[in-house]
């Protein structure tokens, strides 16, 4: 199973970060959890400095940004 993470305080982009992974894991049909991390130390500790961040497999993939279904599906499918 995939371990996709939404590193942010939960403000709207976070939540838009959030929403945008659960819809790109039922469209690629893969069996994945969605986790948010939303203690700063924790994030910072990861070295993201902008959130939205978003990691894969413990991987940060994206930062600073609210990232794409599109963008999404393409990280999990070439990871």
């Amino acid at each position: 199973m995939r371990k996709i993470e939404v590193l942010g305080t939960g403000c709207l982009k976070c939540q838009m970060t959030a929403k945008n992974a659960e819809e790109a894991i039922r469209d690629l049909e893969i069996e994945a959890e969605v986790l948010k991390v939303e203690d700063v130390n924790e994030i910072m500790s990861r070295g993201v400095m902008m959130t939205p961040a978003l990691a894969i497999d413990g991987q940060v993939v994206v930062s600073g940004h609210v990232a794409t279904v599109k963008e999404i599906k393409q990280l999990l499918q070439g990871s």
